[in-house]
């Protein structure tokens, strides 16, 4: 991936965690867990996280499958201490958010939302650019 399309998809995490503070970390991972861009608190391992969130992504995908709950919207965790949000970004993206515990998770979860969708568009004309 250049730096300019790396640049979009920082920006884009930016702006998620400056409208929502409820929002402590986010990352894009590839399908393949490998991080693209990623603001993490301390104590965070970019590579770790985007490894786990890929590898619930397909555990999703796969349970919505099996169990024909159609396609995969999204996979939620709740610990005692936060949430983790992750979603498909696109065909081979995934935003991950991890969340306060406490927080309007309406609202967050609308601004996951919004980031995905301009992600995937950052992450498509990227794949779209490759394949020209």
């Amino acid at each position: 991936m250049d730096g300019a399309k790396r640049n979009e998809l920082q920006e884009a995490l930016e702006q998620l965690l400056e409208t929502s503070k409820d929002i402590e970390a986010a990352a894009v991972v590839s399908m393949d867990g490998f991080p693209m861009a990623s603001i993490i608190p301390e104590g965070y391992e970019s590579e770790r996280l985007g490894a786990m969130s890929a590898a619930l992504l397909s555990l999703g995908e796969r349970t919505a499958n099996e169990l024909k709950r159609g396609e995969l919207a999204q996979v939620f965790v709740e610990g005692s201490q936060g949430y983790v949000f992750v979603l498909a970004a696109g065909e081979d993206t995934v935003l991950t958010a991890v969340v306060k515990r406490g927080g309007k998770l309406g609202m967050v979860l609308y601004d996951i939302r919004k980031t995905a969708k301009r992600v995937a568009g950052i992450a498509g004309s990227h794949l779209q650019a490759e394949v020209e």
